[in-house]
């Protein structure tokens, strides 16, 4: 059985509200593009295009979405243009689930990974730490014991950050101040895991350093300590985007993907956007699976992806 259990009515809301944005955007762009229209032609599809890319979804991830209406449309010869949405979201749907993004209702701890080492990484200003002391909070609720690591000590602010988050939570964190060593950091944090018994090590990392080897060189120590306690460390690297961002979120995710072997995706602040449709290109691209997104600034906000309910709040008329 996983820790988090199913997805409630409360997370459903959140989530629609997060999307809401998106939704309305599309939603309406949808509906001047089929006015007039009794089936998808190729003055519809050519909107539809439009309107994906205005949504982030990205070119290529787009022009694959618009081959296979396009398929659909060769196939049954005839699409009322009322089922494009239905269409949109079978076809959104099916690319998630080709690109390793799973329906999470549950995240399950592995019963030989103790403690599970996550080590999150991602740019300055796109909800690192705010993200790791949601997902601290997201474990301990379901009654996990969580250890932090501050190994993001290029910044005052991200120590200082992440202490706020620890007392906030309740969970202890390691850190030895700025401009200390971040592997030391690291070390640290995992063996007090492990001597305290955590079931999960969050290791907090650097946004950038000036140069892509520094970084490579840095989050390469950083692993190579803490396998020094677990061989296998770190179970998961997490990295963190800026949905907001839109393209800027692809740039990122291509150069961090460059610098370090990235397992998993938190996609945040969702909610302030109408660029949602980040979250299929993203995941279309990189063939990294979106585990979870963010969509408020609330603590609960941070959320397991699930494919179908993303799709469905996509998707919902409002």
């Amino acid at each position: 059985m996983g820790i988090f259990g199913f997805f409630s009515k409360e997370k459903k809301e959140s989530l629609d509200q997060g999307l809401q944005k998106t939704s309305e955007s599309i939603f309406s762009k949808l509906s001047k593009a089929v006015v007039g229209k009794s089936q998808v032609d190729e003055e519809v599809l050519d909107q539809l295009e439009e309107i994906l890319i205005t949504s982030d979804v990205g070119v290529d991830t787009t022009i694959k979405i618009i081959r296979r209406i396009e398929e659909r449309v060769a196939r049954d010869k005839y699409l009322n243009s009322s089922e494009l949405d239905e269409i949109l979201r079978e076809e959104i749907a099916s690319l998630l689930e080709e690109n390793n993004t799973q329906d999470l209702l549950d995240f399950d701890i592995p019963s030989d990974k103790k403690p599970y080492v996550i080590m999150v990484v991602g740019v300055n200003g796109v909800g690192k730490t705010t993200t790791i002391g949601k997902l601290a909070n997201l474990f301990k609720n379901a009654g996990k014991s969580v250890v932090l690591g501050a190994a993001d000590t290029f910044r005052a602010a991200a120590v200082d950050q992440l202490i706020l988050w620890g007392d906030r939570v309740g969970v202890p964190v390691v850190s030895h101040g700025m401009n200390t060593d971040p592997a030391s950091v690291a070390f640290d944090a995992v063996k007090q895991g492990m001597d305290s018994g955590a079931d999960i090590v969050i290791i907090d990392t650097a946004g950038r350093l000036h140069t892509k080897v520094n970084l490579m060189n840095e989050l390469s120590k950083i692993k190579r300590v803490m396998q020094k306690f677990i061989p296998d460390a770190p179970h998961e690297i997490l990295l963190v985007l800026d949905g907001s961002t839109g393209q800027n979120a692809f740039i990122q995710a291509k150069e961090f993907t460059k610098v370090t072997e990235i397992s998993a995706l938190a996609i945040t602040k969702l909610d302030g956007t109408a660029k949602g449709g980040v979250v299929i290109g993203i995941s279309d691209q990189f063939k990294i699976p979106v585990k979870y997104i963010g969509v408020g600034e609330k603590m609960t906000d941070l959320q397991l992806f699930n494919r179908k309910e993303f799709v469905d709040s996509l998707f919902k008329k409002k």
